[in-house]
């Protein structure tokens, strides 16, 4: 027996604190009857990006990944005991409810954690194929863990509509990438670029050519070769925000809404990076607690003007 095995898993203070982070924008959206499931997916999601990146976890960074590994094996052993209702951390507990009396499968809880378990052992990615396969894992479990919570059956839910959520939550995953290039470099030494199509031909490092740019931030060169590098990205990260738009009215008045808002959020973030001109690697642009508010009142001003009538 190993000592992922053995352990229970605790929860750290950081992790505790901040499930409740932005719960609230979303909860007077979310259908009564659901709102405690929401909450369970969202506390789990909330622990697992903390037992892999809260700096306050592990203060040793020589066993920095090591740590972080077992933690997450010791997250992975405690989802498979919420399953069957033998969990004993209080956000497996809430989560085992959910998953037994929802039926859902273990297995976009698990993609989660195995996405976290590669940003402990991979921080370099070489093509945007690449980039895009860690967000079936990162990123579009989630979009399909709502979608099941307010269907009759996890495998009632629409094909297309998987298809579509996985096209937002891959746009999500991918502008949150574009708009932390500077953080996810300094901050946890990832680069969350496809090196060989951002700075094509370069016999530099991309980490290298980065932190260049980063020290030259007067420099019309630079900047101007860094936009040119990542405007191409935003290009293609809002041709799927386009075409994941026809969901939320796919959906209807339950989770059309909730939808609409994660969607009107990456849209809007994206088109922030692009009037700020695609410089994100000197500032982070970022959506004010005003406009997000402002997001929320217009989605529950088209929910009682019964705008979100379900759709095919």
């Amino acid at each position: 027996m190993t000592d992922s095995d053995s352990q229970p898993l605790q929860v750290p203070t950081s992790a505790a604190s901040s499930s409740q982070e932005n719960f609230s924008v979303l909860s007077p959206l979310v259908p009564s009857d659901l709102r405690p499931h929401f909450k369970a997916v969202y506390d789990y999601c909330r622990l697992i990006d903390d037992l892999a990146d809260d700096p306050g976890i592990v203060r040793n960074r020589v066993e920095d990944s090591a740590t972080r590994l077992g933690l997450l094996a010791l997250a992975r052993n405690e989802l498979r005991a919420a399953a069957d209702g033998s969990a004993t951390n209080p956000v497996f507990v809430a989560l085992g409810q959910t998953i037994r009396e929802k039926g859902l499968p273990l297995e976009p809880f698990e993609d989660l954690i195995s996405a976290f378990e590669q940003d402990q052992r991979v921080s370099r990615y070489e093509t945007w194929d690449q980039l895009i396969d860690y967000c079936t894992r990162s990123a579009n479990p989630v979009g399909r863990i709502i979608l099941m919570l307010d269907a009759p059956a996890p495998a009632a839910v629409d094909a297309a509509n998987l298809r579509l959520s996985d096209t937002i939550c891959t746009a999500l995953q991918l502008i949150n990438f574009w708009q932390d290039v500077r953080r996810d470099l300094i901050e946890r030494d990832r680069i969350y670029l496809p090196s060989a199509e951002f700075v094509a031909g370069s016999h530099e490092p991309l980490d290298a050519t980065l932190r260049d740019w980063i020290s030259r931030p007067d420099d019309p060169v630079a900047r101007l070769a860094y936009i040119r590098a990542l405007r191409p990205l935003v290009e293609r990260t809002a041709a799927m925000f386009a075409e994941g738009a026809a969901l939320p009215g796919r959906l209807g008045a339950r989770l059309g809404p909730v939808v609409w808002l994660f969607w009107k959020g990456g849209m809007e973030t994206l088109r922030l990076v692009e009037r700020t001109g695609c410089t994100t690697l000197w500032e982070r642009p970022r959506l004010s607690g005003t406009t997000k508010a402002s997001f929320v009142v217009q989605a529950i001003a088209m929910k009682w003007l019964g705008r979100w009538k379900r759709s095919r």
